[in-house]
């Protein structure tokens, strides 16, 4: 083993997950800066570290430190305390006050602000509400290092440590020791295995209720990650044996003890986290209050009010439209469901001008921000998204609920397949029984991102009036992006033979490497120059799947060095953020009103205080260090998370590497988010495969079954 002591110059990567880095360390006797890799989590540029590891040779990238143990120390050098006041560690400070302290204080710097902090209101600049800032940061930081401290020496990832000390303050580690399978419950991104990780270093028993209960909701919270929402008792079994690797007869055991202190139900051998249970019952149960509720409007007279919008609107209905029309009149709760170019929002448009003209009050919403837009474009009306429609306040829920109802007479929801069980039990709490529904989605589409199938249940349950647009429309019949994606949907091989004038293309490659070079051509100048698109806005990558060379998140790389040409941005955890990035938000973060699968641009960077600040098209949200885990890059994305959304122009890799997610919905759902212009590239072996693949893997839902009884 060797020493080695010297200040981070940069961090090169950084995994979240595992605290795996690699850094440039820059030491007193050499010139070049050093590679050092290892598992080295939250480190800041100006760190001053001890290391102790060994040399190796990396066939690929020379010669590196490998680090086995470290230990931080504060910096002792004018430029180590700059680059670490400077790195953002301490709110309040940044790279311009670092360096105005830096000049004043000199090497006392650190005793200054540990000491006597309020000297630093001598500096320009630093006033009453900076200096209570500075002084708050650095007690917070040491706080978050003792956190790091006990987690470093249980052998845990100090990833964390900041979210740790935002969840439970002064009381974090104390919380640690008397039960660390809270943070698997407490702190998103914190997962089971963390946390079993500490606790068996600390000694927990392996055999503990304790860590079988937090065990059982890590294994349900991951299938409803997959759509379920449930799992047998087999199965939570099972996967249980495997996870904890303890015997059955014990998991049983505490199995039953979680369902006997309700923290799991255990209905008919399908086991729930109780909200799942709860969802899918009240669900069915609305849904049949609001059919067997008396409606107020009759069919008698719609005929003539159709004949009078056709000759406003020059347009001509077909048989089953018109029974649509009617339909959802005389129904309390109705699907309307079909593939592109089956008239699905022309279908709409007559539905709200026949309530418009019965006096009606018509409320549209969808599921994401930009399904929301796209159906107020189409309407002229004023869509929300359910989130919005459902006022909710961070911090105090939803607004609308049983007690104060959303009001109107018909609520229709575009984008239907997209509603989770969760998201559609709120949106039914809050719909007076009085209320006609209407669902308008395509129900081939891939089911939604949170737990569920609530359309494809309610369609299946055979209990709503359901009414499928097939026809395609003439018009329709010149694109081939809809004529393909029927093709898809039936099983059929698409039609690849493109004219200059067509709007679906086909660019075979087999190499990886050469599917991300044209994907970039594309995106940076081809489509650009040829089609006048706005190559941020009006183009959208979609991956099969995020990993892999020719995955979404190789892609967003190469895209975000072509794309954007900002030169300073924020770095943290290996991750570059720069002002007009295309960024997405992963998970529902009810205080800042952004949901999973938002869109949005980095509209500012506060360098100085570390704080992103991101345009959505519902609102603008702040983010500070710690929850920049909750963005990722979106030049591209995964198909899954483009449901709801449409874009001018779309291309898709396709190649055999994505072999495993390769499924006919998915290359479906891909084609359908295109408007203009659809490009695939990759190979025709990769869109055979997909084709032919209508495996869809089954989700544990039952609420068609609840629905039926």
């Amino acid at each position: 083993m060797e020493y080695l002591k010297g200040i981070v110059e940069r961090v090169t990567y950084s995994n979240s997950e595992n605290g795996f880095s690699v850094i440039r360390l820059k030491t007193e006797n050499k010139e070049d800066l050093v590679t050092v890799v290892g598992t080295l989590p939250s480190l800041n540029p100006g760190s001053q570290l001890m290391l102790k590891g060994d040399w190796k040779t990396d066939s690929k990238y020379g010669k590196q430190f490998s680090v086995k143990s470290y230990k931080e120390l504060m910096p002792s050098t004018l430029i180590g305390i700059e680059k670490y006041l400077g790195s953002g560690l301490i709110k309040g400070i940044g790279p311009v006050y670092a360096k105005k302290i830096i000049n004043k204080f000199g090497l006392a710097t650190i005793d200054v602000i540990e000491k006597d902090p309020n000297r630093l209101s001598e500096i320009e600049g630093i006033g009453g509400k900076r200096l209570e800032m500075i002084k708050n940061g650095w007690d917070e930081q040491k706080e978050i290092k003792n956190v790091m401290i006990f987690l470093q020496s249980h052998g845990i990832s100090t990833t964390f440590a900041v979210k740790i000390f935002k969840r439970y303050g002064k009381k974090s580690v104390e919380v640690l020791k008397e039960n660390p399978y809270r943070l698997a419950d407490d702190i998103w991104g914190i997962g089971f295995k963390s946390a079993d990780k500490i606790a068996e270093n600390m000694g927990f028993e392996p055999f503990s209720y304790s860590r079988c209960r937090s065990g059982f909701f890590y294994i349900l919270n991951e299938a409803s990650n997959s759509g379920h929402c449930y799992l047998t008792r087999e199965e939570i079994t099972e996967e249980a044996q495997k996870l904890l690797d303890i015997d059955e007869e014990v998991i049983n055991d505490h199995l039953l003890t979680a369902v006997r202190d309700e923290s799991l139900i255990n209905d008919n051998g399908c086991i729930y986290l109780p909200p799942m249970l709860f969802s899918e019952i009240a669900v069915s149960k609305k849904i049949k209050e609001i059919t067997n509720y008396p409606g107020i409007y009759s069919p008698t007279g719609v005929q003539e009010i159709i004949e009078k919008i056709e000759k406003e609107e020059k347009i001509s209905y077909d048989i089953i439209q018109k029974e649509a029309i009617e339909k959802v009149v005389s129904s309390k709760f109705m699907v309307l469901t079909g593939g592109p170019g089956t008239g699905k929002t022309t279908t709409t448009l007559g539905i709200i001008k026949v309530f418009q003209q019965m006096g009606a009050e018509v409320v549209l919403a969808a599921p994401t921000g930009r399904a929301a837009k796209r159906l107020s474009e189409t309407t002229r009306m004023e869509a929300k998204t359910i989130h919005r429609l459902l006022e909710f306040k961070p911090g105090e829920g939803y607004k609308k609920n049983p007690d104060n109802p959303i009001k109107g007479d018909i609520l229709i929801i575009d984008e239907s397949s997209m509603i989770d069980l969760l998201l559609m039990h709120n949106l039914l709490k809050a719909v007076p029984v009085t209320m006609n529904i209407l669902l308008v989605g395509d129900v081939d589409q891939l089911p939604s991102v949170g737990a569920g199938n609530v359309l494809k249940d309610i369609i299946n349950s055979k209990r709503i009036e359901v009414v499928k647009l097939e026809r395609i429309f003439r018009q329709a019949e010149n694109s081939e992006i809809i004529m393909n994606a029927h093709r898809i949907n039936k099983g059929l091989f698409p039609e690849l033979k493109s004219g200059r004038d067509s709007d679906f293309f086909f660019i075979q490659e087999e190499e990886p490497e050469k599917v991300v070079e044209i994907i970039n051509d594309l995106c940076t100048r081809r489509i650009p120059k040829y089609y006048k698109v706005d190559p941020l806005n009006d183009i959208q990558v979609l991956a099969p799947m995020q990993r892999g060379e020719t995955g979404a998140q190789n892609l967003n790389l190469v895209l975000q060095k072509s794309l954007n040409k900002n030169t300073q941005g924020l770095e943290q955890g290996g991750h570059s953020y720069y002002p007009g990035d295309k960024v997405m938000q992963i998970k529902n973060n009810y205080d800042k009103g952004v949901f999973n699968g938002d869109i949005g641009i980095i509209s500012n960077i506060n360098f100085e205080d570390r704080i992103i600040n991101v345009h959505f098209d519902h609102t603008d949200a702040v983010y500070e260090s710690a929850d920049f885990d909750e963005l990722v890059l979106a030049y591209a994305v995964t198909v899954h998370k483009s449901q709801g959304s449409e874009y001018k122009v779309v291309i898709a890799p396709l190649t055999t590497q994505h072999y495993m997610m390769l499924q006919r919905n998915l290359l479906y759902t891909c084609v359908t988010r295109a408007k203009k212009i659809m490009i695939l590239v990759g190979t025709k072996k990769a869109i055979f495969l997909a084709v032919k693949n209508n495996n869809i893997t089954k989700r544990n839902t039952r609420l068609g079954e609840f629905l039926k009884k």
